[in-house]
């Protein structure tokens, strides 16, 4: 596991401190009963944050699980 997914799972259990790490990994709304819209914005300030990254408006409704959001930060490090 790279550095990029540590601190990624490490914002996620700012956010969901309830969740293993495992379950972080698999981690969509859906999969996660408190991921709400409050979550996502809260998430997404923590990750922001973290990696010193800005997303854009139409980038925010794809942004919805692990998966998603570690796609979306290993394409703006390129």
């Amino acid at each position: 596991m790279d550095d990029l997914q540590l601190r990624l799972i490490k914002c996620f259990a700012a956010v969901f401190p309830d969740l293993s790490e495992d379950q972080i990994r698999k981690a969509s709304p859906y999969a996660v009963t408190t991921w709400d819209s409050v979550a996502t914005l809260n998430l997404l300030m923590v990750i922001q944050e973290e990696f010193g990254v800005e997303f854009n408006p139409e980038d925010i409704e794809h942004l919805t699980s692990y998966e998603e959001i570690l796609d979306c930060l290993t394409a703006k490090r390129s």
